[in-house]
């Protein structure tokens, strides 16, 4: 018989300024085919302390959550990020990395960045993760996120960082919280915001990072170690010592301890530190204007 000759490896790297043509063209394909599972919402503003809250309210949450219930009849510690669903593979972001589209999106082109080998989301993001993270806001001028645990709004247990294109609405600014951004009080790299009523930590970054993802991914993760020294939970060891949320944009980074998943059951993940809020009802809805989206952040954080 003839010798067999090897396969030949796969490429891993993503070729620069693909990435967002495919997301585009991989999210037709999976609306047609039916993998990707929009929520549909609709979305109003609640004004607190110079702050507009982008709150939207779902309209039916039925899908996601009898998929959540398929995937716990299979195994208590099923995977869906292992095998992924091979219609919601936008790329290979890195040779640690990949890009999935999230398949019950709220947020037109919501994308995951999955490490491609099994680890915990308690556990700290590392160098490899920032560097996806950067190659992501080299090519997609969005929000990045992390939910560092379940505490913090995390729903799956395997590593991933998220990704949001801005703006999030028509309506400007293109971020809610970029007012308060803008007002940030800075004691040398470490800045905190004067209407934030709770415990945080921000950091800017170098707008030319965009230009080298790598260069951008070690100052990164410097600025990441600096900014959970700031809220009083160093980076020691492999997993996390709390959860925390973090919020990232190719101009700057804030972190966010975090102590309950919900107010008054309003789940609450990074996306309600970037000034956008879901509820579930007219009944949430109400709630949220009464107490208020800050005071409603203020009750889970740390």
């Amino acid at each position: 018989m003839p010798e067999e000759k090897p396969t030949e490896p796969k490429t891993l790297t993503l070729k620069p300024g693909t990435l967002w043509s495919t997301v585009q063209k991989t999210t037709e394909h999976a609306l047609q085919c039916g993998a990707l599972q929009p929520i549909a919402t609709e979305y109003e503003f609640v004004e607190q302390d110079g702050i507009r809250f982008l709150v939207r309210i779902v309209s039916n949450l039925d899908r996601k959550a009898k998929a959540k219930k398929q995937q716990q009849k299979k195994k208590a510690d099923f995977n869906p990020f292992l095998p992924y669903e091979e219609d919601l593979f936008v790329a290979d972001i890195s040779d640690t990395h990949l890009c999935l589209l999230n398949k019950f999106n709220v947020v037109d082109y919501h994308l995951l960045i999955v490490t491609r080998e099994y680890e915990d989301q308690d556990n700290w993001l590392t160098l490899s993760d920032f560097q996806a993270m950067w190659t992501g806001l080299a090519e997609i001028d969005g929000l990045a996120f992390y939910n560092g645990g379940k505490i913090a709004g995390a729903s799956q247990r395997h590593k991933h960082l998220q990704l949001v294109p801005l703006p999030l609405t028509p309506e400007k600014p293109k971020l809610p919280i970029e007012p308060a951004i803008a007002s940030a009080n800075f004691q040398g790299s470490i800045g905190t915001i004067p209407s934030f009523p709770f415990v945080h930590a921000l950091t800017r970054f170098d707008p030319s990072w965009i230009d080298s993802p790598d260069i951008a991914a070690k100052a990164t993760l410097d600025a990441y170690h600096r900014l959970l020294e700031a809220v009083g939970k160093p980076y020691e060891g492999i997993k996390q010592s709390a959860p925390y949320n973090l919020l990232a944009t190719r101009e700057w980074m804030l972190l966010v301890p975090r102590s309950q998943e919900e107010f008054e059951s309003i789940s609450v993940n990074s996306l309600g530190f970037a000034g956008a809020l879901l509820v579930r009802n007219s009944q949430q809805m109400q709630s949220l204007k009464d107490v208020g989206p800050l005071t409603i952040l203020k009750h889970v954080s740390n």
